[in-house]
């Protein structure tokens, strides 16, 4: 064997060499290397294993993340930068912005990091006073994913009922690494399966050997239910063999499952629990402000402590300060399917899904028995006769199943069962109670996952508004030669901020400034994500203008000073169209405008007919956040997904009843909708 400076190479030589290294330079040598060479390298060897568990080892990786949190301080919240690691690139890919298509004046939620967590806060639809933006924005809790000690996952979704504020509890799983869609649904959960969620395993994480519980879970509920199977042999082909989904559920049946098992998990939040999700910001001298800083960082970890130890155990008392604590049972179990089986498949309507005289009803009820019976016993062999007659059109339907996915197969159990006399409603009961009989509890999940989606500009395109889902907006970072590109918060009226006598507050919009290229050249598209009014003009996605950055325009600016009385300084002016009325409230027109880039960082555009303006500034939306001020949430489903159709303001209503003025601001034919005024709750 060859010999390289007196030492001799080999495998057993470079893995004693690796053993003789000091912790220190191990420590350097890991950083260089991905978390999944370390994890190879801890299974060479016991001394190994310890070394590469070490703190200084995991720490570079956690900062490599990059996500602006301090390390440091997450360090007392877990047992090792390992789980901390664990959790950070398990739910890094959800920070960010998701909306839904309604309401339509605008459905925002910002995914952002607490303390130990992620938590998700809807931007609420509000007007500036005259402060504008200093007294930050009004936001409402979603959702929020913390991380246990060792790094596993637990999911609270938020709401309010009965003006109390209610967390529920349950698991949050992810499909993929890169996710753009997030699925509220529920789930079986065998007694094996149940409780706190892993950090998924993913290539950027293989942090652990054993098998992750998702997939445990999968395993646990893949085989088919004994009702569907006669005499351990699998005999009506109506009802797919494979898992049932909760997706494979109809809408109602999954608003139902929805609105059926939240209230039984719900978990009253107490006192310290309904504060702050995340550390607030002082504008004061930097003293008080790290001193303000590591009071909400004491109590972030207190929270998040109560409510890791609700999440495992049980319920608080509501009148309890401090935890002696009562335990009603482990919130992470769920609900037992019987009792949603009860509420949601009455005996009765079991009853009327296979009634005597329906033809077919006893080739079901033998089907599903499980008993062992036979067909030819039953008399029905002439029955099954008629049924291979179908199977020509059996073939084609599952050929349309391939190439339709999940709804085609659906269609085609629904056709089935339509020609063995039942009816798709009964198939619908049906396949709910299947669903239920999976396991012997059933939880609710937050599915992160990956959607071919397509997009109008910078808006997704959400062909199924039957989906309780937030959909990913992707966002351009600024860099050179898309300068603009962003999420920008903007008023109508001039000069920017500036209330009037006849109107208080000025509804503020939320516009995501993206470039792209067509064949006019390079486009700036201000495409509308939130708008502050009562009733919205304009639908979600809309473009308020677009313009042309390859085209400098010559229109003077109309106004020479601004809000504090100094000249504007013009630096570039480019042309574009704005948004205007068109033809009817979804096919919105244009009329000529310009962009004008001013020396303070605004951005203003200008309708060129009416003189109208709307004026621009980049977000911190972040900092906003955080010196804003929290209101309180909808009802548990629809303050995670508002599906029902809406123009108005419905998230409003949190803060009390809303004071309602008028504006006659019209940027060709554009009018100012009724907006409500911003108010403390």
């Amino acid at each position: 064997m060859a010999a390289v400076g007196g030492l001799e190479c080999g495998p057993s030589s470079s893995r004693g060499f690796l053993e003789e290294l000091p912790d220190d330079v191990l420590a350097l040598v890991s950083a260089m290397i991905s978390p999944q060479d370390v994890m190879r390298l801890s299974a060479t060897c016991r001394k190994l294993r310890d070394a590469c568990s070490a703190d200084k080892l995991w720490l570079p990786h956690c900062e490599r993340i990059n996500c602006g949190i301090d390390c440091y301080s997450w360090r007392s919240g877990v047992e090792s930068y390992r789980a901390l690691y664990r959790f950070m690139i398990s739910v890094r890919s959800l920070v960010g912005l998701w909306v839904h298509q309604n309401p339509e004046l605008g459905n925002l939620v910002y995914v952002t990091w607490g303390f130990v967590s992620v938590v998700g806060v809807r931007i609420i639809p509000q007007e500036l006073g005259p402060r504008g933006l200093d007294t930050g924005l009004l936001w409402a809790p979603v959702f929020e994913i913390i991380g246990h000690p060792d790094g596993s996952l637990a999911l609270f979704l938020h709401g309010r009922e009965n003006n109390k504020d209610f967390c529920y509890p349950g698991r949050f799983r992810q499909s993929s690494s890169e996710p753009n869609v997030l699925l509220l649904e529920a789930e079986p959960l065998p007694r094996q399966c149940s409780g706190p969620s892993r950090a998924p395993r993913s290539p950027n994480s293989p942090l652990s050997t054993e098998t992750s519980e998702d997939s445990a879970g999968e395993e646990c509920t893949k085989r088919p239910s004994k009702s569907l199977r006669v005499g351990g042999k699998e005999k009506n082909r109506n009802i797919p063999s494979e898992r049932i989904t909760f997706q494979h559920l109809g809408f109602g049946d999954r608003r139902r499952v929805l609105e059926n098992l939240a209230p039984q998990i719900a978990l009253q939040v107490p006192g310290l629990a309904s504060g702050a999700l995340f550390p607030r910001r002082n504008g004061k001298k930097q003293v008080q402000q790290l001193d303000l800083y590591q009071r909400d960082l004491a109590m972030l970890a207190e929270r998040r402590e109560r409510l890791s130890w609700m999440y495992r155990f049980g319920k608080l008392t509501s009148v309890m300060q401090d935890p002696e604590l009562i335990i009603h049972g482990p919130s992470c179990e769920g609900v037992p399917s019987d009792y949603l089986l009860k509420h949601l498949c009455k005996p009765a309507d079991e009853k009327e899904s296979q009634p005597e005289d329906v033809p077919g009803a006893k080739f079901r009820s033998a089907s599903f028995k499980g008993d062992g019976t036979s067909l030819a016993d039953n008399g029905l062999s002439g029955m099954v006769d008629g049924w291979k007659k179908n199977s020509l059109a059996r073939f084609v339907l599952d050929k349309m199943k391939s190439l339709i996915g999940k709804n085609g197969e659906e269609s085609r159990v629904v056709a089935s069962s339509t020609a063995a006399g039942g009816s798709s409603a009964q198939l619908k009961r049906l396949r709910l109670q299947e669903f239920l009989k999976q396991s012997k509890n059933v939880g609710l999940l937050l599915h992160a996952t990956k959607l071919k989606l397509d997009f109008y500009r910078a808006w997704p395109i959400m062909h199924n508004n039957k989906q309780f889902a937030l959909y990913k907006i992707p966002e351009q970072r600024p860099v050179e030669g898309r300068d603009y590109a962003g999420l920008w918060g903007g008023t109508f009226g001039w000069p920017p901020g500036k209330p009037s006598e006849d109107k208080p507050g000025r509804a503020l919009f939320f516009l995501l400034l993206s470039y792209d290229e067509s064949d006019e050249g390079r486009l700036l598209i201000a495409t509308k994500i939130l708008e502050g009014t009562h009733y919205v003009l304009h639908p979600n996605g809309s473009a308020m203008f677009t313009a042309k950055v390859d085209e400098f325009s010559s229109e003077p600016f109309p106004w020479e000073t601004g809000r504090d009385g100094l000249p504007v300084d013009i630096l570039n002016k480019y042309q574009g169209e704005g948004i205007a009325n068109g033809y009817g409230f979804r096919y919105p027109g244009s009329k000529p405008g310009d962009l004008f880039v001013q020396g303070d960082g605004f951005l203003s555009f200008v309708w060129r007919e009416s003189k109208v303006v709307l004026t621009m500034e980049r977000l911190d939306l972040q900092g906003l956040l955080e010196i804003g001020e929290r209101v309180p949430a909808l009802p548990h489903v629809a303050n995670f997904a508002y599906l029902t159709k809406s123009y108005s303001n419905v998230f409003a209503g949190s803060c009390g009843a809303p004071a309602i003025t008028y504006g006659t601001l019209s940027p060709g034919s554009l009018v100012t909708p009724p907006a409500t005024v911003r108010t403390s709750c």
